[in-house]
């Protein structure tokens, strides 16, 4: 384990406590967007991850690995394997939280290569919360949840309300957003 992985979070947390309307262990997660490169259907080449909640507040994603998806020949692209960790952090902090949240730090670490055609599964787990921020880790495996340890990642997040996204996004799309998340708890 790397020495930045044993100092997360890099500062003093609350323990983390999913929100009382947090999905139960064993529900498939939706997409949030269907048109997000992450989890959406609509991006031709996209990720489509697919996330299911676990056991003590994990929340387990997979993604298969296609040709699109290459750097090398044969294997995944660095950047867009940081990408599929930003994306199930960030589901994971989302919908356990039950808040909007965005990306305001990522570190990855790679482990082994991952071949194109294998499927990673990755494991990510709330590690605590300071006010707005939320810190969360996870582990990606090849081929099986107890697979090969291919790639680590730690992130923090930041809880924002509808502002952030009607400030910076496009209000129009906005709908489906709101949409898929009027449960959440847009402005705590």
């Amino acid at each position: 384990m790397s020495a930045t992985a044993q100092n997360w979070p890099p500062v003093e947390v609350e323990p983390p406590s999913p929100h009382p309307d947090a999905p139960a262990p064993g529900q498939p997660l939706d997409a949030h967007y269907s048109h997000c490169f992450g989890c959406g259907d609509e991006v031709e080449s996209g990720l489509r991850i697919r996330s299911t909640v676990g056991e003590h507040h994990v929340v387990v994603s997979t993604f298969t690995v296609t040709k699109d998806h290459q750097g090398a020949p044969g294997l995944a692209h660095g950047g867009l394997l940081t990408c599929a960790f930003d994306e199930a952090l960030g589901t994971a902090a989302g919908n356990l939280l039950r808040v909007p949240v965005v990306t305001a730090k990522l570190e990855t670490d790679f482990r082994r290569p991952v071949p194109v055609g294998s499927t990673l599964y990755i494991t990510t787990k709330l590690c605590g919360r300071a006010g707005r921020k939320v810190y969360t880790s996870a582990e990606g495996r090849l081929d099986a949840a107890d697979g090969p340890l291919a790639v680590e990642a730690r992130a923090l997040f930041v809880t924002v309300g509808v502002e952030h996204f009607l400030e910076h996004g496009d209000p129009e799309q906005l709908k489906e957003l709101g949409e898929r998340h009027s449960d959440w708890d847009v402005n705590p």
